[in-house]
């Protein structure tokens, strides 16, 4: 079970992104400082799925965040308990409409070349210019956001047109590139162009992904340099697409991390390895509500929903490990309450009535749903959508389950993939950040809106919100947006995980949630 978020495990997700999580400390383990048994001269290995295009200004998705961490900075980092840290910022202010950085001094990109701030706001403008299609676009960059760099005193000023309270939260999770980048796409798709501590030295794609350490690196999140004790010299990534065979090496100590989630994490923990965590959205599906789709019809919407028990569902899809969401972000939330209480509630009666209100079965118009759902789910997401469609059958609906590859969720992206349901999981820290997928323009129109949703108590909601002038009544016109959508069920959150990242001879932490590449310590043997 080696599933892909799209959000924000790293940030995000889309990635993950700024904040949530648990374990998240930007130092090792005060145990292991004591014993002053760091390596030097390692290699780190680590499992990973297979990222694909790395480009930080264009990608949203988990996997090749992850793998960007290592090659990008940010420009601050935020903790877990919502301080904030500097890595290429070193200084910053800002308000609801703005966003002014300084930047440290003597930052060097991989080609040796002086970071600039006019590179630092070409990055923001190429993400929020729309005609770059950037999935970052309206998740960490606002839409109407300008940025201006001032390369003699080392500053950038970000403006906005609408206030946005989470405007610094949202841009701790944006990469930058340095300026070659912004017209080397092709450079950017295989990991060129940043400031990161390690460089991509050789790629396979489905095998391996192998990095070094910059010996000038000295700009990390918090001060961390490159001459950090314990460090290694050498990354390797692996491609690892099984869960069993991620845990058997990682057991074995030929992988120094691995993230086990699925069947095999019991014999995991039994071996008490070093262990960080996070919790993170992993069962959630929406409806295809373009024009002409059944589940246009918020009444079949909810009446599928209600001929399912969800917590039976969350169950099922995590082996027993999961917990039910409390609403659409990262824990711990931003905005804090339980906004998944609207959803609508396991009553298969109510369900028959519903969707036979609604023009279909017994009596009614046949009803067809094709539900889809990623390979990367694993035998208990297999098992899960067997049950969702044991109990949609039961309620007269003829339905078809189409397993797809990560790589395929392009298709559900850009509007071209026949489907009706999809569990499709999306994490991200704050709730202004999954937007784009929730409302505005459908894939065929050139938006992200997946789904094709069409809530305006939500759009109104989201409006308020925005223009709300503290954090605490934006939180709460933000929670009453996720209710509009839950009690429509417009998107249906169903299974939260504790994801842990496991180490074995190599210990590491999390900033704000995702794992970091400068937390990580090579033990000595």
């Amino acid at each position: 079970m080696r599933a892909r978020l799209l959000g924000v495990m790293s940030a995000v997700a889309l990635a993950t992104a700024a904040c949530g999580g648990s374990g998240g400390t930007a130092s090792p383990t005060a145990s292991s400082q004591a014993a002053g048994k760091y390596a030097k001269g390692a290699t780190f290995t680590m499992a990973i799925m297979e990222p694909g295009d790395l480009n930080p200004l264009l990608t949203a998705l988990s996997e090749p965040r992850n793998v960007d961490y290592f090659l990008y900075d940010t420009l601050i980092a935020y903790q877990d308990d919502g301080t904030i840290i500097p890595q290429l910022a070193a200084d910053w202010k800002s308000t609801d409409k703005s966003a002014d950085f300084t930047l440290k001094k003597d930052v060097k990109c991989a080609d040796g070349s002086p970071l600039k701030a006019s590179d630092v706001a070409g990055s923001l403008n190429f993400i929020a210019d729309p005609a770059n299609k950037s999935q970052l676009y309206g998740l960490f960059v606002p839409t109407d956001l300008k940025a201006s760099g001032d390369d003699a005193a080392g500053t950038v000023s970000v403006k906005l047109t609408n206030a946005d309270p989470f405007l610094l939260r949202r841009l701790s999770s944006v990469f930058i590139v340095c300026g070659p980048g912004l017209k080397d796409p092709a450079g950017l798709k295989t990991g060129k162009h940043g400031t990161g501590m390690f460089t991509l030295t050789e790629s396979v794609a489905d095998d391996h992904y192998t990095l070094t350490r910059r010996a000038d690196y000295a700009w990390g999140p918090g001060g961390v340099t490159a001459q950090q004790e314990g460090l290694p010299d050498k990354v390797i990534l692996k491609v690892i697409k099984n869960e069993a065979t991620a845990a058997n090496l990682l057991l074995s100590g030929q992988l120094n991390a691995a993230s086990i989630i699925g069947p095999d994490r019991a014999r995991v923990e039994a071996k008490k390895l070093f262990k960080t965590e996070i919790r993170l959205m992993f069962g959630e599906y929406t409806f295809n509500q373009a024009a002409g789709r059944a589940t246009a019809d918020d009444r079949v919407r909810r009446a599928l929903t209600m001929a399912l028990d969800l917590d039976e569902l969350m169950r099922v899809a995590t082996s027993g490990t999961g917990a039910l969401p409390e609403g659409l972000s990262m824990q711990p939330k931003v905005c804090p309450g339980v906004t998944t209480s609207k959803l609508p509630q396991h009553d298969p009666a109510g369900a028959a009535a519903l969707l036979k209100e609604a023009g279909y079965g017994q009596g009614g118009k046949p009803l067809k749903a094709t539900f889809v759902y990623l390979t990367d789910h694993g035998d208990p997401g297999k098992s899960a959508m067997e049950l969702v469609k044991s109990k949609w059958e039961a309620l007269g609906v003829q339905t078809e389950l189409k397993q797809i590859t990560s790589a395929q969720l392009g298709a559900i992206n850009d509007g071209s993939m026949d489907w009706d349901a999809g569990w499709i999981q999306v994490n991200v820290p704050l709730p202004s950040m999954i937007v784009p997928f929730l409302s505005g323009k459908a894939p065929t129109e050139g938006g992200a809106n997946w789904s094709s949703i069409k809530n305006a108590d939500y759009d109104r909601l989201i409006v308020e919100a925005a223009k709300a002038p503290t954090e605490a009544e934006s939180c709460a016109k933000w929670n009453a947006a996720e209710e509009a959508l839950f009690a429509k069920a417009d998107i249906v959150p169903f299974a939260d995980t504790t994801t842990p990242l496991y180490g074995n001879g190599a210990e590491f932490a999390r900033i704000g949630g995702p794992f970091h590449p400068s937390t990580i310590r090579m033990l000595a043997k």
